[in-house]
């Protein structure tokens, strides 16, 4: 996965989340779990979930689907002050997995011939991505979303990681609204990594940039064109954009972090925070079950003609990550065991989350953390799930 250096917390992956915000959580076990009964193809996905929660996540909602059928799950708590469980129908945070909506809105518009993947971003955004070394003119739709465009990730800024993503800079500007253009900024602020098209490295500018040429394009907001496009056709009744809201919809858990490095044992509640901040990139809220039936949708051929999808399945090599690859808004993985999947990790201040699936679409596996550390749980959980059982 793309998991080693990519995301800054916030919009993070999921390695880095654990490397930068947290040694392992030491806390008590949580057995509260509510569960459906389950099938014998995922008695192991069950017994790695409860190894997470014993070594220390919070709580986690999981689910499954296969030719058997539907299982969910959920383990630990939602609520550390109050010890609910955490809820199997539970919303959150999706964050990066918000760039797989948007590149299938993207490339839905190709296939309309509103776009060209080969179009430069200062074609839909003229002038906007320029200094430094950095031109707009050089850089196309595709490279932003396979994310080959070589510019820097606003999230790695020191200032911006001390004001938004972690310690007393998150606690004192958690309800911050901030627009899109200040975030690219922050990126444009700094020269770009090496030319367009060297090679593949994950930045947070890239996503931001890949949905304002979608707004731009649609001529109305991204979100909208999300709505219309993607959760109303799928019914994904469960799935929102939050604008600059700071809540979650009902049901959800609470959110947890530790965001001082200084403080290894110190966890704050950051459930709270303005949707502004992970617009385009990472703000989409969802669930588990709503993430499985979108992307075993888009996987099938329903979201986008035969062509679109193999573009979205065309990768490039993740230099920091071998094995796995990078599409358009998706992600190549070649398991230990020999099974491939593509996938797609999300995470937030608070969460993490990963959403896992074979080519055909047919074998889904969507689970989400209530806390942004853990990461060293989710090749087990995958791999019970896809490498040690029959499930098909």
């Amino acid at each position: 996965m793309t998991m080693a250096k990519r995301r800054r917390v916030g919009t993070v992956g999921l390695a880095a989340a654990a490397i930068l915000l947290a040694t392992a959580f030491t806390g008590h076990a949580r057995e509260p779990r509510e569960t459906t009964p389950a099938a014998a193809d995922h008695q192991a996905t069950q017994r790695a979930v409860d190894a997470a929660v014993v070594g220390g996540v919070p709580g986690i909602a999981i689910e499954a689907r296969d030719a058997n059928g539907v299982w969910k799950s959920a383990a630990g708590v939602g609520n550390t002050s109050t010890g609910a469980p955490r809820g199997k129908n539970d919303r959150f945070r999706v964050g990066g997995i918000t760039n797989t909506f948007v590149a299938t809105v993207l490339l839905q518009m190709e296939a309309e011939n509103k776009l060209r993947l080969d179009d430069t971003v200062d074609r839909y955004l003229p002038g906007l991505v320029t200094g430094n070394g950095n031109d707009g003119r050089a850089i196309t739709v595709r490279q932003l979303l396979n994310h080959t465009s070589g510019l820097f990730d606003f999230f790695a800024d020191p200032a911006y990681g001390q004001t938004y993503l972690m310690g007393d800079g998150y606690l004192q500007h958690r309800y911050d609204v901030v627009t899109p253009e200040q975030r690219v900024r922050v990126g444009l602020a700094h020269p770009p990594l090496f030319t367009p098209g060297a090679r593949h490295s994950y930045s947070n500018t890239n996503d931001v940039l890949a949905a304002l040429v979608l707004q731009k394009v649609a001529g109305r907001p991204y979100e909208t064109e999300v709505r219309k496009r993607i959760i109303e056709p799928l019914g994904l009744t469960e799935t929102s954009n939050p604008g600059n809201s700071v809540r979650l919809p009902q049901p959800s858990s609470r959110g947890y972090s530790k965001l001082f490095a200084a403080q290894p044992d110190r966890i704050d509640d950051v459930t709270e925070v303005s949707g502004s901040q992970s617009w385009g990139g990472g703000d989409i809220i969802s669930s588990v079950g709503d993430l499985n039936r979108f992307y075993g949708a888009l996987m099938r051929g329903r979201l986008l003609p035969p062509q679109q999808l193999t573009a979205m399945k065309t990768t490039v090599d993740n230099p920091d990550f071998p094995g796995s690859s990078y599409g358009l808004g998706i992600e190549r993985l070649t398991m230990g065991c020999g099974t491939t999947l593509w996938y797609h990790d999300g995470g937030a201040v608070g969460w993490l989350s990963l959403a896992a699936f074979t080519e055909d679409g047919r074998h889904q596996l969507t689970f989400n953390y209530n806390s942004n550390w853990g990461a060293e749980h989710i090749f087990p959980i995958l791999n019970a799930e896809y490498c040690d059982t029959p499930a098909g």
